[in-house]
């Protein structure tokens, strides 16, 4: 069986691509970009381990969804459980979106076939890690100015990314505890709420 390595799981998010899609942020990232605020992602160590047949069964049984996200972490780090997903979704209709810090012509380049199948099943990369210096919030699903928009099908377009803002979704569970996901100023959004977060815990993750 074919498992994955996952932080956090959302059945339903409207700020992870376009449309409203299910959302699979991967735990384990080497890159480790400055200033990235999803740092909770970062450890390669086991957190909840999924069969890809169960995960995809799991995704199946959500109504009203577009597609499904890939982020982390760095998904290219667990290419071969994701492609597998990716292919049994593309072949139901929905749509796969792929964030990386990698750049596509590396990835293009690699000789890693489970490489070249998740690009193969990816309609959206998003590619490039997060550059402190490039910091820059005036398109949506980025946070810095070289990030790119690879469209890998015709499922989507520019038209699609020019439709699209950044926005922020926030939630709280039973115990107080936040989880907010999209991109924004993370930085500031913690500088502001300093006292908030040391009650209650936040976990940024964009």
């Amino acid at each position: 069986m074919i498992k994955l390595n996952i932080f956090k799981m959302l059945s339903k998010t409207k700020v992870e691509g376009p449309g409203i899609r299910f959302c699979i942020w991967v735990q384990g990232c080497s890159k480790r970009c400055k200033g990235c605020f999803a740092t909770n992602t970062w450890s390669h160590k086991e957190n909840m381990v999924c069969d890809v047949d169960m995960l995809y069964s799991i995704i199946r049984r959500q109504r009203g969804i577009e597609g499904v996200t890939f982020l982390g972490g760095e998904p290219f780090e667990q290419p071969e459980a994701l492609s597998i997903l990716a292919e049994k979704l593309q072949k139901v209709g929905l749509s796969v979106v792929t964030f990386t810090g990698l750049n596509y012509e590396d990835l293009k380049a690699s000789k890693n076939k489970h490489i070249q199948n998740l690009l193969k099943y990816t309609d959206l990369l998003i590619d490039g890690g997060f550059e402190e210096d490039k910091f820059d919030l005036s398109r949506p699903w980025v946070g810095s100015k070289n990030q790119r928009y690879i469209f890998l099908s015709d499922r989507y377009s520019m038209e699609d990314v020019n439709n699209s803002s950044n926005k922020l979704e926030v939630r709280m569970n039973k115990s107080g505890f936040i989880f907010v996901n999209g991109m924004n100023d993370f930085k500031k959004i913690k500088d502001d709420t300093d006292d908030f977060n040391s009650i209650n815990g936040v976990k940024y993750v964009s």
